[in-house]
């Protein structure tokens, strides 16, 4: 008996919920919308033309990936392998720097002097700290980032018990 009259609650029940996600979902709608236009640009490689290192010195840690046109198979290669890693580059005030036009050089490229392909690992201080000339996996810039004296002790400050 007690089966019987749970069917027409369950049938009732079927019927409602579909109609409540959806206008939850209508509701919804607007308010996304709005999340997206006020939240930040997300992570992504900044164009070597557009960095001025003054205004990042000692508060961002590049990572600069040279070479010679953006069609190169080692810089598509690069970008491939960095993009899984954003969310760990962000954490560890990583900005992301590319620069494929030796024509027009940019600042970045006069002073590092690249040739071809090359990728370039430098501390908060903007000092060169490791170069690579064939692309890199994400897991190693991160792991050497860990390893760089400033990320120690921004490291032991976000954790003073790990001391």
């Amino acid at each position: 008996m007690k089966a019987v009259a749970r069917r027409p609650f369950l049938a009732v029940l079927a019927l409602a919920i579909p109609a409540l996600v959806l206008s939850a979902r209508a509701d919804e709608a607007p308010a996304t919308a709005d999340l997206q236009e006020a939240s930040p640009p997300a992570f992504g490689p900044v164009p070597a033309s557009e960095v001025v290192e003054a205004e990042l010195l000692f508060l961002r840690r590049p990572v600069i990936v040279f070479a010679d046109s953006p069609a190169d198979p080692a810089f598509v290669r690069q970008m491939e392998l960095l993009t899984r890693y954003y969310p760990q580059f962000e954490a560890r005030d990583v900005i992301l720097i590319t620069d494929t036009d030796p024509a027009n050089p940019s600042d970045l490229r006069r002073k590092l002097r690249p040739r071809g392909f090359s990728l370039v690992l430098m501390d908060k201080d903007w000092k060169p700290s490791i170069r690579k000339p064939l692309p890199w996996d994400g897991r190693e810039i991160i792991n050497s980032i860990d390893k760089m004296p400033i990320a120690r002790s921004e490291a032991l400050e976000r954790n003073p018990a790990g001391r």
